[in-house]
């Protein structure tokens, strides 16, 4: 009798399952990793247009009270604003008009960079209650002056987080300004 050598079909049955195991894993880390990416970059642009907006009012605080507290803009705050008139070419615009700029230049921001983002400006002593971060501000005049931005997340699986709509990824104080 001659003796046959190669594979049997379990053991190359056995080897493609192996194999397709190995190509799964591999496809779900890749995912993960992609969805951990863009995450990322959601924050990285959050954190970039909050302190940029914190700077804005900065340097323009004597228009907190009249035109950037209470700002509440984003995907669902209503339809996109329009953009304010362009008295600023022929003459130089008045603290107002920059404030009013600064304004919609943020809600153009995040509705173009976050998907279901919101940001808002208020006085807030507390912006975190039980470690997370809340759209809620508490108002009093002496609380610090907060910028809060936001967008709808993803659950690990990659469906959309229902829990209420989106909250603050991002809360950056703005210090020192007295209006």
């Amino acid at each position: 009798m001659r003796q046959v050598a190669g594979f049997t079909l379990l053991e190359v049955l056995i080897a493609v399952l192996v194999l397709a195991l190995g190509l799964i894993g591999g496809t779900a880390m890749q995912l993960h990793a992609m969805r951990t990416r863009h995450e990322s970059a959601l924050l990285s642009a959050s954190v970039q247009m909050a302190t940029a907006m914190a700077d804005r009012i900065r340097t323009n605080a004597g228009q907190i009270p009249a035109v950037y507290l209470g700002v509440d803009v984003g995907a669902h705050a209503g339809p996109v604003p329009a953009a304010p008139d362009n008295a600023c070419r022929d003459q130089p615009c008045d603290a107002a008009q920059i404030a009013r700029l600064d304004v919609y230049e943020l809600s153009r921001q995040v509705r173009a960079a976050l998907p279901a983002g919101r940001a808002r400006v208020c006085r807030d002593a507390q912006p975190y209650v039980a470690g997370k971060l809340r759209w809620a501000c508490s108002g009093a005049a002496d609380d610090p002056v907060v910028v809060k931005i936001g967008w709808r997340g993803k659950r690990p699986d990659g469906t959309p987080e229902h829990d209420g709509g989106t909250v603050p990824g991002v809360a950056i104080a703005v210090a020192g300004v007295r209006p």
